[in-house]
């Protein structure tokens, strides 16, 4: 067979197939780096970037069945082409040759469209709801499993050393991976961890929420590869996984922030300006304009440029992406942090379009403001307002703040203590699904809630006993459970190391070795507690009744056809009497109940001492 000599020249680049595909030098690189054959978002805009200023004057051109390119669009730099592109229903999975011609010459790379994953909302993106008991974790301080990976060479961030608590200890994914069986007996459903994303910064990478490379797992943390296989030992035990989206900022490296696709890829001001961190002008009919784009468009810290979503193409590109992360690694929900500083509109897209794909994902957002009104603006509402949220639920600070730390640490006033939480559950009228909020009683920004608490146990378990019962979706922060403690001014000092993450730790929550008997007691309590929540009707789907506190006595209920829960919490100086009488419309039938702690079993009247929270249930 007579070959012709070859004149044009070709190069053909071979995408390898992960999510760190892009740290490998090629001659372009596309975002997203692969999509889906059958998804409902079929209509996608590739973000291309090139090394030269002149990427841009190159045709693009795609041969493949079933893929059709409907618009290249101009961007002010040109190392970037923007193209869209259609995946027809019938197209078939495989890898699309995208080429690069100018002149005589043709680059090729090569991008995959892969089969979808089976089990949309069955074995991923399933959602969490009441059911579920969340545990927030900071990969890098819950368990360090693969030592191999605690330094990556090329990243800015060299440090390791867990005496400092700013810099890395080297907790991953392994290391959860190796400690799910704890996570289960102790009750848990569900993972949410910091986030996940590449954070390739000079320093300050332990907590993950500057982001330099959207589509780059974090090696450090064991990259794409353990981070498909933590999302798959979840599913097989029936857990679930929550993604921490971060869409208001990235980082200082962050790629884009290096070479932006355009000029307003980013908010600018003459000067820096940050955020004023206040949200009433967004919804303050009296607000200035420029106050609330101070509120929106100012910088969340020095070292975290604040994302442009009005412009389009960043829109899609986080739209994208996070359609790529539920499809890539299974996640089943997200939440979404510093959620009032994002452009709402575009969050009420954002979460739109993931639901159209993942009907039964779900979506709560950092929501750090003060007031239920406040909060609720934020939320799917009933309020008759200009701006209607989408955002299905929020992280509930309202219930803490207002709620059940002024119910441990106040006096019995009508406008104080217990009378707060009671208050504050009575503004559930404001959300369209209170039961969509998650509370909590601490996270990686507050202060732990046993240091909250004085370090007093009776009022810890009092809050997780509160935590555990309460309307809602629980979640409880990594070891809270063992007396864990901190005090958030600096923030390092509560996200310390879990003990017996680490080789060589002399406690280990994981065997019980060096645990104090009060943090076994502690872990024991928490663990009977969500495992009955597990399996309780009554708390997990049914209603909830409150009756008006009485000298710090307060008194709640949750019930269902098939169970009812009486909850008593004594914040009161001494013992209160319990008379069923009083309770008449939930109590009648029963005349005995059993606490579920310690199995002790009491008649229809009986006496709670000051400072507990008796979970009981009712029996006839």
């Amino acid at each position: 067979m007579k070959f012709n000599k070859v004149i044009v020249p070709i190069v053909c680049l071979l995408f390898l197939f992960d999510a760190n595909s892009n740290v490998f030098a090629q001659y372009a690189t596309v975002y997203p780096t692969n999509w889906w054959i059958g998804m409902k978002h079929n209509k996608i805009q590739l973000l291309i970037k090139g090394n030269d200023d002149q990427f841009n004057k190159e045709k693009i051109s795609i041969r493949y069945p079933g893929i059709t390119i409907t618009k290249i669009n101009q961007l002010d730099n040109g190392k970037y082409i923007s193209a869209d592109i259609t995946i027809a229903a019938n197209a078939k999975s495989g890898i699309v040759p995208i080429s690069f011609s100018k002149g005589k010459s043709v680059h090729i790379v090569q991008w995959e469209l892969k089969k979808r994953r089976s089990g949309n909302g069955s074995s991923f993106a399933q959602g969490v709801n009441s059911s579920d008991l969340v545990y927030l974790i900071m990969p890098d301080r819950f368990s360090n499993g693969d030592t191999t990976n605690d330094r990556i060479k090329g990243m800015r961030d060299q440090s390791l050393n867990r005496n400092e608590i700013y810099d890395r200890h080297g907790g991953d994914f392994q290391g959860i991976i190796n400690h799910l069986d704890y996570l289960q007996n102790l009750g848990v459903t569900t993972v949410w961890m910091t986030p996940v994303l590449e954070n390739d910064e000079p320093n300050r990478t332990e907590h993950g929420y500057s982001f330099t490379n959207h589509y780059v797992i974090d090696p450090r943390l064991g990259g794409a590869k353990l981070y498909k296989a933590l999302s798959d030992a979840l599913h097989k035990r029936g857990m679930k996984l929550i993604q921490d989206a971060v869409y208001n900022h990235v980082g200082s490296k962050n790629i884009f922030v290096q070479d932006p696709p355009c000029k307003d890829w980013f908010h600018q001001w003459p000067k820096y300006t940050g955020t004023s961190y206040k949200d009433q002008p967004l919804y303050d009919p009296y607000a200035s304009a420029i106050d609330k784009k101070i509120v929106s468009d100012g910088w969340f810290t020095q070292k975290m440029p604040d994302v442009n979503q009005s412009n389009p193409y960043f829109a899609n590109y986080l739209i994208q992406h996070a359609i790529w992360c539920v499809e890539e690694f299974g996640v089943d929900g997200w939440r979404i942090d510093t959620y009032i500083y994002n452009d709402l509109p575009f969050m009420n897209r954002c979460n739109a379009e993931l639901v159209k794909e993942y009907p039964h994902i779900t979506m709560f957002g950092e929501t750090w403001v003060h007031g239920t009104a406040s909060q609720a603006y934020f939320t799917s509402n009933h309020l008759d307002i200009p701006f209607k949220s989408n955002l299905q639920g929020a992280t509930d600070f309202q219930t803490l703040f207002d709620g059940i730390i002024p119910s441990l640490t106040q006096g019995f006033g009508w406008t104080e203590g217990v009378n707060k939480l009671y208050t504050t559950l009575s503004n559930d009228f404001l959300y369209k699904d209170a039961n969509r909020n998650v509370i909590f009683l601490d996270n990686h920004d507050l202060t732990r809630f046993y240091s909250e608490m004085k370090e007093d146990v009776n009022k810890l378990k009092m809050g997780i006993a509160w935590l555990l019962t309460c309307r809602g979706i629980p979640q409880l922060y990594y070891g809270t459970e063992v007396l864990m403690k901190g005090v958030k001014d600096p923030d390092g000092w509560v996200r310390l190391d879990f003990p017996g993450g680490w080789s060589g730790d002399k406690k280990s929550a994981f065997t019980g070795q060096g645990l104090s008997d009060t943090a076994k007691d502690m872990l024991q309590y928490t663990s009977k507690l969500a495992n009955f929540r597990k399996h309780s009707s009554a708390i997990t789907s049914g209603k909830l009744m409150q009756y008006v506190p009485d000298d710090g006595l307060y008194v709640y209920f949750r019930y269902d056809n098939d169970q009812t829960i009486m909850c008593v919490m004594n914040t009161s100086n001494s013992e209160k009497k319990i008379d069923f009488n009083k309770y008449i419309e939930r109590t009648n039938h029963f005349s005995k109940a059993t606490e579920i702690i310690t199995g002790q079993e009491y008649g229809n009247s009986f006496t709670i001492p000051s400072m507990k929270l008796w979970v009981l249930e009712l029996k006839k």
